[in-house]
């Protein structure tokens, strides 16, 4: 059995989707947390969120920085080869059993790419999905083939999990370890909500996460424009942005926003993060959810709330009834931002099935960590015709 489990977060989503398995193996009798900060974490111009992570009450064993200073492709690959430095002295000196990663970020990378060198066991949370609009679509394969480990949120991920090539003994459909924290966490009120972000809610309310789409010709300065030109016709409803992440031209995007909530103050407001409890908690309180993250296909679904995914960030992507897919177009974002707020659109998601599980991923992966006692990291390529 594994002891010493070290866990990576890099960014406050991650933390956030994280927070379940981290509290869970903290209060186990027998496993050991080694819990490692890096990446955004650690950037004031993203909000330090580290602090909020040591505000939960766990202990970081490493601070990793990976000098997010530039996020052209040159910077972005410089953080890369700062972060697996980091990692090589942090799993040196702690000499973790097995470490945990979730996603497809570049720090992630360089610590399962670390791990891998160091030979120790990885388990990969959300492996085996599909993000044709970004370099995480790569970077995910990539960190499924040095994992042994596999957790996959739907049972078509976990079938490609195995196609790559990944013994089916070791790939488990556990769902999506978000929904743990919806189903467990007591949200805030309408009222301690609009404290909390120092905000009164509208009688409608949007709220907007646009990321960089890495593999797209277009500008994030175009696409991000035709967002906002049809943002500005609707009209009456407050507009919550949080910031975009640290992908390339992810500044052009923040500073943006920073620029288009100066000018509308009387109907916008940002934030460099929201965390995990205002995140959630606007989820059950606004109309609509705009952009290209993840959470607006996986998370936001299971408060039947309507979910507008724009572009191919996301494409390939495994999504309910409630997410409409568009381009980057000004015309086609109106004519969804029409159909979200449709009472018949709306009444339609009363009664979808969710797609990722029932929000008891943590006991399932923490079964499987009690059950694994022998791990051979000289795996075997799994053909699908043997």
């Amino acid at each position: 059995m594994f002891k010493k489990i070290a866990i990576i977060t890099g960014t406050r989503a991650d933390y956030g989707l994280l927070k379940p398995l981290i509290r869970a193996i903290e209060n186990h009798s027998i496993f050991e947390l080694h819990l490692i900060a890096s990446a955004m974490h650690l950037s004031h111009e993203f909000g330090y969120t580290v602090s909020e992570i040591e505000e939960d009450g766990f202990t970081i064993a490493k601070k990793i920085d990976c000098a997010l200073n530039s996020d052209t492709a040159s910077g972005v690959t410089k953080s890369i080869a700062a972060a697996a430095i980091g990692f090589a002295d942090a799993f040196e000196d702690l000499n973790p059993d097995l470490v945990i990663v979730l996603g497809d970020r570049s720090e992630i990378f360089a610590a399962a790419t670390a791990a891998m060198i160091f030979g120790i066991p990885i388990a990969h949370i959300h492996g085996g999905e599909t993000t044709e609009g970004a370099y995480d679509e790569g970077i995910r394969h990539s960190i499924t083939k040095m994992s042994y480990l596999h957790f996959a949120s739907t049972e078509t991920y976990r079938k490609r999990i195995i196609q790559l090539g990944e013994d089916p003994s070791r790939v488990f459909n556990v769902g999506a370890i978000g929904l743990d924290s919806i189903k467990n966490l007591t949200l805030l009120s309408k009222n301690d909500l609009e404290k909390s972000i120092d905000q009164q809610l509208f009688e409608k309310n949007v709220l907007i996460t646009f990321h960089p789409v890495t593999m797209e010709d277009n500008s994030a300065e175009y696409q991000f424009e035709q967002l906002l030109s049809a943002l500005d016709k609707i009209k009456d409803t407050l507009l919550i942005f949080t910031f975009a992440n640290s992908d390339k031209q992810g500044r052009i995007i923040n500073q943006m926003i920073e620029s288009y909530v100066d000018r509308n103050k009387h109907k916008a407001c940002a934030f460099k993060s929201l965390g995990q409890m205002r995140y959630l908690s606007c989820v059950q309180f606004i109309d609509c959810v705009i952009g290209n993250s993840s959470s607006g296909i996986i998370e936001v679904p299971y408060f039947k709330k309507p979910t507008i995914n724009i572009g191919d960030r996301q494409r390939g992507r495994i999504a309910p009834i409630s997410v409409i897919h568009v381009s980057n177009d000004q015309a086609q974002i109106e004519a969804a931002l029409e159909k979200a707020f449709s009472p018949n659109f709306l009444a339609s998601l009363n009664s979808m099935d969710q797609l990722y599980g029932n929000g008891n991923t943590t006991a399932q992966i923490m079964s499987v960590l009690e059950s694994t006692t022998q791990v051979e990291l000289k795996k075997s390529f799994f053909d699908l015709n043997t």
